[in-house]
């Protein structure tokens, strides 16, 4: 596979554990973890994978500047500041909501980092793209030049990292001698999601992709990626059989919205932390791993009704826990 321009920023290949005390209550299912939280420190997570494509578009393209946008937590807004200060670039993040008194978590990084923040309220989110348009202006009549990521890196560029992923699935599968029947991760952006399904067929992945939406509904993913997946083929000009129907995103796991989890999603954060030594995030990796353990539970009536060797691709997001300590109850 002939990748484009790539920047090496992360820690790889992560690696692959096995579960050995987190209960499945007599489930014959084996759950092993892709360790992608794993890919750096203060960059951990998923998003590396893809700025890794994505800042080396920009550097490529003479740009000095990059602006993203997210949610007050975003873990790739984080990751994206600190990048962008190692690789001595200006950020400028458009977060979602209003700015604290007090900032904590991965807006606390990302102010560390340097980056210039513009705050815009909820019910003006909307409009989030047309002022990263207006921003790129302001840059360009300052002399600068100003590279645009949208939310996750979620795009055609950014693809390519759970692309790149899959390569490297593909050797873990075969020196840990392990076929997965299902491969399965968080989605939030559908950027993983859609890497990870194109990137099974380009390398011959065992395992049907699965994703657990964090936000939005499934037609929305089905939507996005089928767009996202659509620009990287007329761009790089590369074959590969994809269809809609191969979009498997599980729904009822969203719970009070996006940001929010359920006491159930921080009662298995929770527990995996303490019989496995792992560690998962109330906004994303927590909720798609409760949806996991919770449909492998269901037996023949859940969506994966034949698990035996199950993937779960942990995609960071530690920092986004200690915002919402509270919400965790110890005995």
């Amino acid at each position: 596979m002939q990748f484009p321009k790539r920047l090496q920023l992360a820690n790889l290949p992560t690696p692959i554990t096995k579960l050995e005390r987190f209960p499945l209550h007599g489930s014959g299912a084996q759950i092993w973890v892709k360790r992608d939280e794993l890919t750096g420190t203060e960059v951990s997570g998923n998003k590396i994978r893809k700025l890794e494509f994505s800042l080396a578009e920009a550097l490529e393209q003479g740009c000095n500047t990059i602006i993203t946008c997210g949610g007050l937590q975003s873990n790739h807004c984080r990751t994206t500041a600190i990048l962008c200060s190692r690789l001595g670039l200006k950020v400028h993040l458009i977060l979602r909501g209003g700015k604290p008194e007090q900032p904590d978590g991965n807006l606390l990084l990302d102010l560390l980092a340097g980056a210039q923040i513009t705050y815009v309220l909820e019910q003006d989110w909307a409009t989030h793209e047309d002022l990263a348009r207006k921003l790129q202006a302001d840059y360009a009549a300052s002399g600068n030049k100003a590279f645009f990521i949208p939310i996750g890196a979620s795009d055609e560029i950014g693809l390519w990292g759970y692309i790149a992923a899959c390569e490297e699935l593909k050797e873990d599968f075969e020196q840990l001698d392990i076929t997965p029947d299902y491969i399965v991760t968080a989605t939030g952006s559908g950027g993983t999601q859609g890497g990870l399904l194109v990137g099974s067929k380009l390398f011959d992945l065992p395992g049907k992709v699965i994703a657990f939406n964090v936000c939005d509904d499934a037609a929305y993913f089905e939507k996005k990626i089928h767009e996202d997946v659509t620009l990287w083929q007329r761009r790089y000009k590369i074959d590969v059989d994809f269809q809609k129907k191969d979009i498997n995103t599980i729904e009822g796991y969203v719970g009070p919205g996006y940001g929010l989890a359920s006491k159930e999603v921080f009662s298995t954060i929770a527990e995996l932390a303490r019989t496995d030594g792992l560690f998962l995030d109330p906004v994303y990796t927590g909720k798609a791993f409760h949806g996991m353990v919770t449909e492998i539970l269901k037996g023949k009536e859940g969506c994966m009704p034949d698990a035996g060797n199950v993937l779960f691709i942990h995609t960071g997001g530690l920092f986004g826990v200690f915002p919402q300590q509270q919400y965790f109850s110890f005995a």
